[in-house]
């Protein structure tokens, strides 16, 4: 990374209009998310509180006063069985790829859900041409488990999604064996 080292930081609410300002950008020009409407700062807001709510990570790369990227592990599935697998975001605003941000804010992500007792984290990328998602995810130990394919359609193409994922606990709670909470 060049120049200063980024602050990886939790998040703000003085900090969501600038989450939803680069989550836009890839609502409006990339097959990153599948989502076709940016998400209005109130809605960032119920994801913050939400993910606070449940003890779940939700940080802002920092870098020179700017938020340069975020990223945060919010629930899997809804589902109660699901309740101990996290599925994580990981966003950097245009102007800040490729300068090493993604690995600061993943290892926080991923360090956070395993201290809210989280056992399973999951990546789902969608198919963008690049490998740089899924080659970040490898480096912190995640894995490919499938390929969804021409499961989204935009942008006039269908898109697949590559799944990933990595153990968060490997030393199982009595709770999580035991089907308790």
């Amino acid at each position: 990374m060049t120049g200063s080292a980024p602050i990886i930081r939790p998040a703000a609410s003085g900090d969501l209009k600038a989450v939803a300002d680069i989550y836009a950008h890839y609502v409006r020009h990339t097959v990153a998310t599948f989502e076709e409407t940016p998400w209005p700062v109130a809605a960032w807001q119920r994801r913050l509180d939400e993910l606070a709510g449940g003890d779940l990570p939700f940080v802002i790369a920092e870098l020179s006063g700017e938020v340069a990227g975020f990223a945060y592990a919010g629930p899997w599935r809804p589902k109660p069985a699901y309740r101990h697998t996290v599925e994580d975001t990981i966003y950097l605003a245009p102007g800040f790829t490729g300068r090493g941000l993604g690995a600061p804010l993943l290892e926080s992500v991923v360090t956070g859900a395993a201290r809210a007792g989280m056992r399973t984290m999951i990546a789902v990328i969608a198919d963008t041409g690049s490998e740089a998602s899924a080659a970040l995810h490898r480096r912190f130990g995640f894995t490919d488990v499938g390929l969804l394919t021409d499961v989204g359609y935009k942008h006039g193409r269908w898109v697949d999604t590559l799944l990933m994922q990595r153990s968060l606990n490997l030393q199982g709670r009595a709770d999580d064996r035991s089907g308790g909470s």
